[in-house]
């Protein structure tokens, strides 16, 4: 399960990268077609090293800091957020787990002869 759990994120990861690599060749063959430079037209990703020696990116224009990851997995942790969807497949596994134990305890009761 681990195993299936790797491949798929890092297929994931792959596929995200392959779709940003893919908006900058567009961007690029836009500007190779026009012959100019468009300040509208921002390039999918821009990685930059400020003053100061830190790096500075930015995706799709929106700027991308660590601080900013970080106040949103607080606000998320703040929220506490209920999901539906997560409490019913946990009730969902107690009851399979609790029919499975029964189910087992008969199955080896009968070939005890109990």
């Amino acid at each position: 399960m681990k195993r299936f759990t790797l491949k798929a994120l890092f297929l994931a990861a792959l596929m995200f990268a392959s779709v940003l690599f893919g908006m900058q060749q567009a961007n690029d063959g836009i500007q190779r077609m026009r012959g100019f430079d468009d300040p509208n037209y921002a390039e999918a990703i821009t990685i930059q090293e400020a003053e100061s020696g830190e790096l500075q990116a930015s995706i799709l224009g929106n700027e991308v800091s660590s601080h900013d990851l970080q106040k949103k997995r607080e606000q998320l942790e703040e929220m506490e957020a209920y999901n539906f969807f997560s409490s019913l497949g946990k009730q969902f596994s107690a009851t399979i787990q609790a029919l499975m134990e029964e189910t087992i305890q008969l199955i080896t009761s009968l070939i005890n002869g109990e």
